[in-house]
């Protein structure tokens, strides 16, 4: 009896007694911001805060279920090195018979100022029909930047859509017993149209690492360069064709020069302008691959050419009830069956119930097409700094996590103190 008479009396200031919250909740006075609109913000990289802050006019909440709005937004690139935000508007309950999609595209050049501006424009004009149904409608009104207007006209690209990017980096870091730097650096030529597709990238990384013990200097390095080019034609809706060539080198495994064309078929059971919210592609490649090494190998080759043929199955969602991703590869060489690889891969996102997520991702892979593991091994120390490939049968990895949120649905306020 004391105990609860102590709770009790720890919790009367604070207004969290069942019987005060009940009583507050009944005599509140409703303002007109109790009847904005629920939205819930649905999705990666936003800035939630910044909406926030430049969207007050709405009610945010913690759970899709207690919204009138679930705005679901997915992400993708675009050809000009920016990215199309997919906002899609699901209305809910009293709203359900609005639901739409609109879109905003960002350049490579932008500031990440100017891509939030952009953003939260498009997510208020789409946020209007909802908003015109409660009260708050009053509030609001509709600018005409004449300054902005323009007559429309052809749009002229002196670029003919290639996009060029140059990146380089480099680090260093060290302690008592430990040195170290790494250096990487890539240079990209894209093009991508409605009906091709072209990506060209040749990227280099090297590392070095001195480790000082009591009698020794040890040093350990690794480099891999590589080329990658990609030509993609669009035949129908549902149907692609391209080509690719792949030229690498790894210290790590074992590869000093390595080239690889192919060519590949796709088909996409939904169609591509469905990608943002769905996927389901099938594709099938065939490729030559011809291999030099720096060692000779377990099957006693220091350079070889391999047939390969791959048959690949993915499935992508982003639904109002969470996310996706499945996908399974299998190749094998031609001319050997037994040098094969099996993968298995994917991720599940959803809500088991309000307030409650659960989510997994995994992969498996089934390894047998090691072609270019050295015949002399791997030292002691190549093994533990994982400097070389290892022979293996197969690899896999799991993670699996749970959330669980309650309390007050609202989320409105920004508070950016300490952050």
């Amino acid at each position: 009896m004391r105990i609860t008479v102590l709770i009790l009396s720890l919790l009367i200031p604070f207004g969290l007694t069942p019987g005060r919250a009940e009583v507050k909740a009944r005599t509140a006075p409703k303002n007109i911001q109790d009847q904005a609109l629920k939205i819930f913000l649905d999705g990666r990289y936003i800035e939630w805060d910044y909406i926030r802050t430049q969207i007050p006019f709405v009610n945010y909440v913690r759970d899709r279920t207690d919204a009138d709005v679930h705005v679901l937004i997915t992400v993708k690139a675009t050809g000009s090195g920016g990215n199309e935000y997919a906002i899609a508007f699901l209305g809910q309950n009293d709203y359900a018979d609005l639901s739409y999609t609109l879109r905003y595209c960002s350049n490579r050049t932008d500031v990440a100022d100017e891509v939030r501006l952009g953003f939260v424009r498009c997510l208020k004009k789409g946020l209007l029909p909802f908003i015109t149904r409660t009260p708050l409608s009053n509030k609001l009104d509709v600018v005409y930047d004449e300054k902005a207007a323009v007559a429309p006209a052809e749009a002229k690209d002196a670029w003919n859509y290639w996009v060029f990017s140059l990146n380089v980096s480099g680090s260093a870091s060290g302690v008592k017993t430990r040195t170290g730097g790494q250096f990487n650096g890539n240079v990209s030529a894209n093009r991508v149209t409605p009906e091709w597709k072209i990506r060209l990238g040749a990227n280099m990384q090297f590392d070095a690492t001195k480790y000082y013990l009591e009698d020794e200097v040890l040093k350990s390095t690794s480099d891999r360069e590589s080329f990658s080019g990609m030509v993609v034609k669009s035949l129908t809706k549902h149907w692609s064709a391209g080509v690719w060539l792949g030229i690498s080198a790894a210290s790590f495994n074992n590869i000093k020069l390595a080239w690889s064309p192919s060519v590949a078929v796709e088909y996409s059971i939904y169609p591509y302008e469905q990608a943002t919210r769905r996927k389901l592609y099938l594709q099938y490649r065939l490729s030559y691959n011809s291999y030099k090494y720096h060692e000779a190998t377990i099957y006693d080759k220091i350079e070889e050419t391999r047939w390969k043929q791959s048959l690949a199955m993915i499935l992508e969602l982003t639904q109002p009830w969470g996310s996706a991703v499945a996908s399974v590869r299998g190749s094998h060489c031609l001319d050997d069956i037994s040098v094969n690889r099996l993968e298995l891969n994917g991720s599940l996102s959803f809500r088991v119930f309000r307030g409650l997520s659960f989510w997994v991702s995994g992969g498996y892979a089934a390894i047998h097409d090691q072609l270019s593991l050295p015949k002399a091994g791997a030292t002691l120390d190549q093994i533990l700094l994982v400097r070389k490939d290892q022979a293996t049968t197969y690899s896999y990895g799991i993670n699996v996590g749970l959330s669980f949120t309650f309390g007050s649905i609202y989320s409105n306020v920004v508070n950016p103190r300490f952050e």
